[in-house]
């Protein structure tokens, strides 16, 4: 049936529920992204930009083929950029200015293929995870240059999702699920200190750039089989707090509360890390339509 083709994407209105209007494509559509400026519509080698209120066409990206359809979006229209991957071969991400058109950088970021991309909603920073998923690494946007390194395991392991807490005044928390099973979450701010320290050792000092760049400790938080090894799970951080912490005078106290879905189970509870981050995750049946604003968006499938 052509309206279940996932060649077609329809544009709903979110408050009275009207169809807006359906875009059909000569491929399967692969992923989908929105503000209140931009539309992206992600397929197998090109990537198409509209305006979202005209919905005319505003650009054409050929891409490397990305049968995955990878892509990252920052949301801000102020530091709006698309990341794509830009090699096949290798880890390589390409950085594109969604309000101004053009082409921003291109990052070498690891050296297998990626498998997974996010871009913190400001705009500021950019994630990446290779095939082999042992080490994620953040780059500045705007300088293209690479801030931190973050080891999440020494056995080989896929990275289904990354995810950036929303962009306030604490430090930074990225959010990594795998397959195998566990969540770790990541405090940019906290390691950045301890990154200063050590750096300044007489380890630090003596070992190669790349060796001590991996070694890089890093204020990094582990919830163990949170779903079962080998479910694809996706986690988002919804809301950060700032909390009081008498007992850490240096060191900013923060709860975030993510967000962890897969396709199978349902499970909602809280837990807590240590004194300073909380972290609540709700696995809910499916994923959230992606919206913004009045407009919704949902992708036409079949099941075949």
């Amino acid at each position: 049936m052509p309206s279940l083709s996932p060649r077609r994407l329809c544009l709903f209105n979110t408050t009275t529920g009207a169809p807006l209007r359906e875009m059909n494509f000569l491929t399967s559509i692969l992923a989908v992204r929105l503000n209140r400026k931009r539309l992206v519509v992600v397929l197998q080698e090109k990537t198409y930009i509209y305006d979202s209120n005209s919905l005319s066409m505003l650009d054409t990206i050929d891409t490397v083929p990305n049968l995955k359809g990878l892509c990252a979006f920052s949301p801000s229209l102020e530091g709006c950029f698309l990341a794509l991957p830009a090699s096949t071969a290798k880890g390589a991400v390409l950085v594109y200015n969604v309000m101004e058109l053009q082409l921003h950088c291109e990052i070498d970021a690891h050296r297998s293929p990626l498998a997974a991309i996010a871009l913190s909603s400001n705009g500021k920073y950019i994630a990446t995870a290779s095939e082999q998923g042992t080490i994620i690494r953040i780059h500045l946007v705007s300088e293209a240059t690479k801030s931190y390194s973050f080891r999440r395991g020494t056995c080989s392991s896929t990275i289904f999702s990354l995810s950036f807490a929303p962009s306030l005044q604490l430090p930074d928390i990225l959010v990594a699920t795998s397959s195998s099973g566990s969540v770790h979450i990541f405090s940019l701010g906290f390691e950045t200190n301890q990154r200063t320290k050590k750096s300044g050792s007489f380890l630090g000092s003596i070992l190669p750039y790349y060796v001590n760049d991996a070694l890089d400790p890093a204020h990094h938080h582990v919830l163990h089989n949170a779903v079962s090894a080998g479910v694809r799970s996706y986690a988002v951080v919804r809301k950060v707090d700032n909390v009081a912490d008498s007992s850490s005078s240096e060191i900013a106290s923060c709860r975030n509360m993510p967000s962890l879905s897969t396709a199978r189970t349902s499970l909602h509870g809280v837990w807590s890390v240590n004194s300073t981050l909380w972290q609540s995750f709700q696995v809910m049946q499916k994923p959230h339509d992606t919206f913004n604003g009045r407009t919704s968006i949902k992708r036409s499938c079949c099941n075949t």
